[in-house]
């Protein structure tokens, strides 16, 4: 089955949907319509471009240009969560390109090799768009996760020397932190994958029936992509907080100035 493509015209028919909110938005005297028309011409513009980028790494499909793209897309969302986190950079980066890094690895290529059981895993059509998919939700969760547990950290910070000061080890002290920003951060996950197939069809699982795939492949795959996605997630959360650990706190077990200032 072929499938239906959208003119460029018809693109900016659609696009005139973005009215609806638009207007609302000014009725009701929200500070978000200037920050809505940049979210939006960002993503035209970024979603040219990778289109037109992809269009030519599918085309070369080069192992080696692959994998320095999945490096670049780690290296992007680094600095997106340190920015969206306001870490010091010197204190996340490290931690969160190599737990980002090295879970995309391990799950990925799990999924490419032992699920679909690819003869070249790293062939663009597979690799690519996995990994990115991968890179999305894992960057979603470490950013939602890392803002709670210090914010936590710094907030309660007495309850985390009260802990220590009545023998409980470090792993112990930071525990009810590490707890919080977890179940904080995986909550909308769960409840997302609690609904799927019957409240919402997920876009991954449309995306493939639009491109032609049976159904049932397609359900199989968005089965998939939701567990990888969400192991993806946690695995790279407590290795980048295993990792920030010894930057967060001093010899002495005390909490180190992480933020960056406003």
């Amino acid at each position: 089955m072929e499938t239906t493509d959208i003119s460029y015209l018809s693109l900016a028919v659609g696009l005139l949907l973005l009215a609806i909110p638009l207007y609302f938005f000014h009725r009701l005297g929200a500070r978000l319509i200037r920050s809505t028309v940049t979210a939006t011409v960002r993503m035209v513009l970024q979603l040219l471009f990778i289109g037109f980028y992809l269009h030519y790494l599918f085309e070369w499909n080069n192992p080696a240009i692959n994998v320095l793209w999945v490096l670049i897309m780690v290296l992007v969302a680094t600095f997106t969560a340190a920015h969206r986190t306001r870490l010091r950079l010197g204190t996340i980066a490290v931690p969160l390109f190599s737990g980002l890094l090295a879970t995309a690895a391990v799950v990925g290529m799990y999924f490419l090799v032992l699920v679909l059981g690819l003869p070249k895993p790293f062939d663009a059509r597979y690799f690519v768009p996995i990994m990115g998919i991968l890179m999305g939700n894992m960057l979603s969760v470490n950013v939602i996760a890392l803002n709670a547990y210090y914010d936590s950290l710094q907030r309660e910070q007495h309850l985390y020397y009260y802990l220590l000061g009545n023998g409980a080890t470090h792993l112990e002290a930071v525990m009810p932190f590490a707890r919080q920003a977890v179940e904080k951060s995986f909550a909308p996950c769960i409840a997302n994958m609690a609904v799927l197939g019957i409240v919402s069809l997920p876009g991954t699982m449309i995306g493939q029936i639009l491109g032609g795939s049976a159904p049932g492949i397609a359900i199989k795959y968005q089965m998939m992509i939701t567990v990888i996605t969400f192991s993806a997630s946690m695995l790279s959360l407590m290795l980048t907080l295993r990792l920030a650990d010894r930057r967060s706190f001093d010899a002495h077990g005390r909490l180190r100035n992480v933020r960056r200032k406003s």
